[in-house]
């Protein structure tokens, strides 16, 4: 089991720049691939990014291709989301999940992850 806690979400301007961090508990990160979601009011929840357990391996949502750089510091047991380029309709409660697993697939289904955190809120407007 592993305890996820997002933190960096603030209102920015359009076309700025962000960084979100995950801090998972009892310095378990690396035995997780590690996502990025986002849910806007109204909306389902959207995948974003996610990692393997190294970090060698990413994937991104194509909404957010070349924009958004997924990274992890297993050391720190910290997974960050860098956004770039940030747009107004970003604007969303993002949230961290976690899945345990011996190896890597791209997972982009809620249902694939196990823990999740509480979420930190990003909007991007004038």
């Amino acid at each position: 089991q592993v305890q996820l806690g997002e933190s960096g979400g603030e209102l920015v301007q359009p076309g700025g720049s962000l960084r979100l961090s995950c801090v998972a508990s009892r310095e378990s990160s690396s035995l997780y691939i590690v996502g990025w979601f986002r849910q806007a009011p109204g909306k389902e929840r959207e995948f974003v990014a996610s990692s393997s357990r190294s970090g060698l391996n990413k994937g991104y949502a194509d909404s957010v291709k070349g924009r958004f750089t997924i990274s992890r510091d297993n050391a720190k047991n910290t997974v960050y989301l860098d956004m770039n380029s940030l747009k107004p309709e970003d604007t969303s409660v993002y949230v961290c999940a976690a899945k345990y697993t011996n190896g890597w697939r791209l997972y982009t289904s809620t249902r694939d992850y196990d823990y999740w955190g509480q979420g930190t809120q990003v909007t991007v407007s004038s």
